[in-house]
């Protein structure tokens, strides 16, 4: 492994951890007050710049330098690509509304899914869309629009509808075999996309068959409108389009141009808005995003700076520093993964971050990597789908207009995930893996 440039500290984590108790904690206080939109109240950018604002003061080094690395964070690539899904994302799911898509869409859904299994119903169509795509963010924006119709359709919670669409699209993010987090995994610990399937289905299809049937146990009681109106087919073709260009393997930002695109042919052709009606639209649904793109590159800003002060490297040190078996070795990998995307939000980051040194630690105590390319893509999956903070609960809960922390509760896939892979290193299996 390469060895970092930077000292390990402990000390540039604290802006950070200033940042989460400063976002998260006003929010509590505000709620435990009597504000049920108290994380609203407080805005999240502000919470970031409060973080930065303590690196600058406690970090050594130049005012040019720490603004260099604000500025180098928050015009990462990852970071920008991130923003121009939200753009886009935001476009999409405002055209699409205003167009009467989301509706026939809706109404179509309740037409196919029988009303006991319309949970069950979402949660395979998420995780059938999300492992032959590969990205978790697509099936979140393509799905939690029409999710959100089937809430107020059906009278299921929007939180609940919202956190199953958000573990099944983690169901393929983590299994699929063009995610960014397979590859990235695999290739870090140098095993096939085969085998880690393979190891990684055995460890998460039993758990999210549980949850299939807590959903199923979910539907049982739920009633539907008595009659639905009238289904307006060539409004539910942009969704097809998105789903089926999706399916394909095209770029999540193709995908989303495209859906715009059919979007504003069928709105003008249905003379749902003209043309200039289209643009506005669209421009509404980008400004709905304003606040996510500013938290998003701020957040990017901040933990750059704690990177180039040694923060990230000095959980890596911590976290290897007691290391004497192979069952310990595994759940340091996790663990580390874990504490590194809660770090940098980020799933693939975090698994690049941590691979070197997981395949050294694979290397001495014998850890088979097959086994720790799973760890490694369960455990950062399974957080990923958790933190409030992180890009895929963030679109979902902007798309669905719900706090991230009232989908938190919901959220039964990401944390059976998280069970199973503590239990597959507890107990050692898949055996042959072990």
């Amino acid at each position: 492994m390469e060895k970092s440039k930077f000292k390990p500290n402990g000390f540039a984590l604290v802006p950070f951890l200033i940042f989460v108790v400063v976002y998260l904690g006003i929010g509590v206080t505000l709620v435990a007050k009597g504000d049920p939109m108290g994380f609203y109240g407080f805005k999240g950018p502000v919470a970031v710049i409060v973080g930065i604002i303590a690196a600058f003061l406690m970090h050594k080094g130049s005012i040019d330098e720490k603004f260099d690395a604000l500025v180098k964070g928050c015009g990462d690539a990852n970071i920008i690509t991130m923003c121009i899904i939200y753009i886009l994302a935001g476009a999409f799911s405002v055209v699409s509304k205003q167009m009467g898509g989301v509706d026939s869409t809706v109404n179509l859904g309740l037409t196919l899914i029988p009303p006991n299994f319309v949970t069950a119903g979402l949660f395979i169509i998420c995780c059938f869309l999300s492992i032959a795509t590969g990205t978790s963010v697509g099936t979140i924006v393509a799905i939690v629009p029409i999710a959100t119709g089937i809430s107020y359709s059906t009278g299921i919670g929007l939180p609940l509808i919202t956190a199953t669409v958000v573990g099944g699209a983690f169901f393929g993010d983590n299994l699929s075999f063009i995610s960014d987090t397979t590859v990235a995994a695999t290739s870090s610990q140098g095993c096939k996309m085969r085998d880690k399937f393979r190891v990684n289905s055995f460890i998460v299809i039993p758990a999210a068959l549980i949850i299939l049937l807590i959903y199923i146990y979910l539907g049982y009681g739920m009633q539907l409108p008595a009659t639905l109106p009238s289904i307006d087919y060539i409004k539910v073709l942009p969704y097809f389009i998105v789903l089926i260009s999706a399916i394909c393997g095209m770029n999540v930002m193709g995908v989303l141009t495209l859906g715009i695109l059919s979007t504003g042919i069928v709105g003008i052709a249905g003379h749902e808005y003209d043309f200039y009606g289209w643009l506005k639209a669209m421009g509404d649904g980008i400004l709905s995003m304003g606040e996510l793109i500013i938290i998003t590159m701020l957040a990017g800003g901040l933990l750059e700076i704690i990177r180039e002060n040694g923060g990230i490297d000095y959980i890596i040190q911590k976290m290897t520093s007691h290391v004497k078996s192979k069952r310990g070795a595994e759940l340091s990998i996790g663990i580390l993964v874990t504490l590194v995307d809660i770090c940098t939000a980020n799933n693939t980051v975090a698994i690049i971050t941590v691979g070197g040194i997981s395949k050294q630690i694979c290397d001495r105590f014998g850890v088979d990597n097959r086994k720790a390319a799973s760890i490694l893509d369960t455990c950062s999956c399974c957080m990923q789908g958790i933190i409030p903070y992180g890009a895929q609960m963030l679109i979902a809960a902007g798309l669905s207009k719900v706090n991230p922390i009232e989908i938190l509760p919901y959220l039964y896939y990401p944390f059976a995930i998280g069970i199973a892979i503590v239990m597959s290193i507890v107990f050692r299996y898949p055996k042959r893996y072990s």
